[in-house]
């Protein structure tokens, strides 16, 4: 796609700076830097930011990093190295907020039915906290419900997905005839048609709980980040941004 912008540069360096340090000191760092659900006790307001840089494996980062570099270093080039860093920043706290608001209903949903089955506060905090219940709520209560509830309460969103689907979401409204050729399609497809049938199958996926891309995803941290991102380039777009660099 062409040589790595200087922002682009610095990105990638942070988030492989975050991944090798959590090798390095484990969990802690994990826990410490990820994005958990806003009751939960392990919740920082900083992780709003820093679970951008973290990532679960080595084949998450580098997909991450390949997508920032190819796709990141045009948009920058297009927008200008401030008002890049704006867009990069908000679609990932766009994602998290529209991942957040998701799980929020999920615990919610399930809090809402457990306290109508009878179950008192202090029972369904336990039942938060260890995961472990009487199978007699089962006469109330789906299984899915609770799982739902459960996950939604204690698993950390890491990575910087939502900024990257952000990012594609700006390549294909400025660059949308460019052909993308794929790894797992043997033909080239325009980035218009690439990017939003990938936004519709993680909608698809958050909407109906089934992945084709493998299980713990956050598909609706995505859907959140390509969805300020092609606010954000609409406003832009619709304004003349490229006379209006802010560098």
């Amino acid at each position: 796609m062409g040589r790595m912008t200087d922002t682009v540069k610095v990105l990638l360096i942070i988030n492989v700076i975050f991944f090798v340090g959590t090798l390095t000191v484990g969990e802690y760092t994990y826990k410490l830097f990820s994005l958990w659900f806003f009751q939960n006790d392990n919740f920082g307001i900083w992780q709003i930011l820093t679970h951008m840089f973290m990532h679960g494996s080595f084949m998450h980062i580098l997909f991450n990093m390949y997508a920032l570099w190819a796709f990141g270093s045009p948009i920058e080039q297009m927008l200008g190295q401030k008002k890049f860093l704006f867009f990069y920043f908000s679609c990932g706290i766009g994602a998290a907020i529209i991942h957040s608001l998701v799980n929020y209903y999920h615990v919610q949903s399930g809090y809402n039915a457990l306290v109508e089955a009878g179950m008192n506060p202090e029972s369904i905090r336990q039942l938060l906290n260890t995961g472990q219940y009487s199978t007699a709520i089962l006469d109330s209560v789906s299984r899915e419900t609770l799982e739902s509830m459960y996950i939604s309460f204690n698993t950390p969103a890491v990575g910087a997905s939502g900024a990257i689907y952000g990012i594609l979401v700006a390549f294909g409204m400025l660059f949308p005839n460019v052909a993308l050729f794929l790894i797992f399609v043997p033909v080239p497809i325009k980035a218009k048609i690439f990017i939003p049938v990938l936004i519709a199958i993680d909608l698809f996926s958050g909407l109906t709980g089934y992945s084709l891309f493998g299980g713990g995803i956050a598909h609706f941290a995505h859907v959140g980040g390509a969805l300020f991102g092609f606010i954000m380039m609409w406003y832009w777009k619709k304004n003349q941004f490229n006379e209006n660099r802010w560098d």
